[in-house]
């Protein structure tokens, strides 16, 4: 056997774009992308992606490996460019739309980006962005998606338009090549995409991925979900948040119908699931809150599966959505692993179970998905697995395939996060059930030392979140001088509550739930907590706010902001 190696007929190099050609094949006629009236198949999508490369490699000349932008919501361009760039050999850069300019310039200019692809809605950010550039730095060019529903922002003027941009997007499509050659990977650890970390730190870093990371979550995604062929698909998920979880390529996989839309509330989603006949869909647990939260809906004729992420899931909020008649799955990822890699996996015994009990079971993030190789909690310390019993708390390491190539232009972070015993440090905090389930209970950064006790800020967040008058919550660190931290909730009310709870109810019911070293001594109501576009919140502004808030008078106090 020692004879038999490895050879051109067995050695393909994995990319998740030879997806689209099956797709084509396989689905040609059948939809592909609907937005507004506006339906393509997957035919059609197949041909536009080729013209679109075509004129990226040719016309706009951008070269392989180069790094191509794009920032825009959930319109058929931005689905479309998830498959033109990397078949140009470009590196494909989705950029979050709600960021300030100066965020945008800097990832801009640390990734080099030569084009971008800019949203009509996104005209003002990129033109404040790319002014703030140093002089004399190259400027990448610029390509303009039109949205013929949408009318363009009044401040965006037509001299900026005509001036700023080299061509618009349908002229890609009308110009290029139906019959182009993509580009396909040299090698399968070429990077695809460069995706930056979410605004929930203020020191976003540039996280490259490989063609073969990408094509093992997309498979492993699809598999874990058990997402059958031709599904409606719902994107409630922002395309550039670590590119839809990889179900932007994994839809063509599955021939599925993606149901495109520039923004959403909870009524838009409920017409379009009864509109479109939706089967699955995906969003971070605000997504989950909005739903349960929708005044005057019927529960669902036919079940939706919904997989949530981003953040830890309250169990009252998933099992509000589930009273709707979704179906809810949760799962666990980063940006450093392209997508979803520990997954909830659900056993049928478990329907059997109270529906506040089957919540509990369902919040926690699970088990390794199969193209992980292992995942594990463990003890800084000493470098060892923490026990199995739930309480213990570890930073939680991965180690597969999915893992990302590394930090660009960042050595040390690589080398940080990629540690020399061969594990990726997540910067999580979680334990290990006896059952071998997986629970997060913080971000490392966001553990609350109070005496010297562990406090899950989560854990915390969980409890608050079953209060029926509670829409948002959010813990964090309050500076204390006797104890050193003590848990400070931050809490946004429904709106639709009549009776307000007083400082008073809410510490009380705390105190019936949690040990007295967990229950906030300090309370703040706001109207809304601050986001980030995929809906986690941004502890790190609400760290600074308690930290420039005066130490309260007694063991509680109650601010309003």
């Amino acid at each position: 056997m020692e004879k038999l190696k490895p050879n051109p007929a067995n050695s393909s190099h994995l990319t998740p774009l030879g997806y689209l050609e099956r797709a084509a094949i396989v689905y040609g006629d059948c939809p592909s992308v609907v937005y507004n009236r506006t339906t393509y198949t997957w035919s059609e999508t197949n041909t536009r992606c080729l013209r679109v490369a075509s004129s990226i490699a040719t016309w706009l000349g951008v070269k392989r490996g180069e790094v191509v932008s794009v920032i825009s919501p959930n319109v058929p361009a931005m689905y479309e460019l998830h498959f033109a760039v990397p078949m140009a050999g470009a590196v494909l850069n989705t950029i979050n739309t709600r960021l300030d300019a100066r965020i945008v310039s800097v990832m801009l200019l640390h990734s080099e980006s030569k084009l971008v692809f800019v949203d009509q809605h996104s005209v003002d950010l990129i033109l404040d962005a790319i002014s703030r550039f140093p002089l004399n730095t190259p400027i990448p060019r610029l390509v303009l998606i039109r949205d013929q529903y949408e009318v363009p922002s009044s401040s965006s003027s037509s001299l900026n338009l005509i001036d700023s941009f080299h061509c618009e997007y349908e002229d890609l499509v009308e110009s290029g090549n139906p019959e182009f050659q993509w580009l396909k990977p040299a090698n399968e650890w070429d990077p695809v995409v460069l995706n930056y970390t979410s605004g929930t730190t203020s020191a976003p870093k540039g996280v490259v991925h490989c063609h073969r990371a990408i094509f093992m979550v997309t498979h492993d995604s699809l598999l874990e979900w058990s997402v059958p062929k031709q599904p409606v698909f719902l994107w409630a998920l922002p395309m550039f948040h670590a590119n839809g979880w990889c179900y932007t390529w994994g839809t063509a996989a599955i021939g599925a119908t993606n149901i495109c839309l520039r923004k959403f509330d909870g009524a838009t989603i409920f017409d379009l699931i009864r509109r479109h006949g939706v089967t699955h869909m995906g969003g971070a647990p605000v997504v989950l809150n909005m739903l349960s939260n929708t005044p005057n809906v019927e529960t669902l004729k036919n079940p939706v599966q919904i997989l949530t992420a981003g953040a830890p899931p309250p169990a009252a909020v998933l099992e509000r959505t589930e009273a709707l008649g979704f179906i809810v799955s949760h799962a666990y990822g980063l940006t450093e692993v392209a997508g979803l890699v520990v997954s909830c996996a659900w056993k049928k015994k478990w329907n059997q179970l109270p529906a506040t009990e089957r919540a509990r079971l369902k919040a926690r993030q699970g088990v390794k998905t199969g193209a992980m190789t292992e995942i594990d909690v463990i003890d800084r310390n000493s470098g060892e697995s923490v026990k199995r019993d739930g309480l213990t708390m570890g930073e939680i390491v991965l180690r597969g395939s999915c893992v990302m190539l590394g930090y660009l232009k960042d050595s040390m972070a690589t080398a940080k996060a990629l540690s020399d015993d061969g594990w990726f440090d997540t910067g999580d905090v979680g334990v290990m059930h006896p059952d071998g389930y997986l629970e997060i209970k913080d971000r490392s950064k966001d553990v609350i030392i109070s005496g010297g006790e562990n406090v899950s800020s989560v854990e915390v967040e969980s409890i608050l979140y079953d209060h029926p008058a509670v829409d948002e919550a959010a813990v964090v660190a309050w500076p204390d001088d006797f104890w050193g931290e003590t848990p400070c909730a931050f809490i946004a009310l429904k709106k639709e509550t009549r009776v307000r709870p007083n400082k008073k109810e809410i510490v009380e019911y705390c105190r019936e739930k949690l040990p007295h070293y967990m229950v906030p001594k300090v309370v703040v109501f706001r109207d809304e907590l601050p986001k980030t576009s995929t809906g986690k919140i941004q502890k790190f502004l609400l760290k600074d706010i308690a930290k420039t808030m005066r130490s309260p008078p007694g063991p509680v106090a109650l601010l309003r902001i």
